[in-house]
């Protein structure tokens, strides 16, 4: 199926796989973009916030990060304050952001990416853990 989808991906990253990996399932083939080797500009990262209905402080990863070290915890930092933040040090950007013509989501958990992908998935699918989210049928599993 020809639809464009892009990914803001982290290979390092469990759930970023898996939705990567789901949207393969589905046949489609995305623009990865490894986004911690090539940060999405201010705008784009303000729009896919935005677009996936976040805000600024929801969009922030913790875990694995200088989040505490930087005080970004601090509520009276203004989201100008943690977009500087994050787009200094992308670590700080949440993963995986996916793109497509349906929407955007922040993939977190990654079968979230299911939401904005066409009905095409090709068989069952599991995570890397095992737990299943697509049926023989490709449906999802509630």
């Amino acid at each position: 199926m020809t639809i464009d989808v892009t990914i803001y991906h982290n290979p390092d990253c469990g759930t970023s796989r898996n939705t990567l990996a789901m949207i393969r399932n589905a046949g489609i083939e995305p623009t990865v973009i490894e986004y911690l080797k090539t940060p999405p500009a201010r705008d784009q990262l303000v729009w896919m916030i935005a677009d996936a209905d976040l805000t600024v402080r929801e969009a922030i990863r913790e875990k694995g990060t200088p989040y505490a070290e930087l005080g970004l915890d601090d509520p009276a930092l203004s989201d100008d304050q943690l977009l500087d933040a994050m787009l200094k040090d992308p670590i700080l950007i949440n993963r995986p952001f996916v793109i497509t013509p349906l929407g955007t989501r922040l993939a977190r958990p990654s079968e979230a990416v299911l939401d904005i992908l066409p009905d095409t998935h090709q068989g069952p699918f599991a995570k890397e853990d095992g737990e299943q989210v697509l049926d023989a049928e490709g449906k999802r599993i509630v």
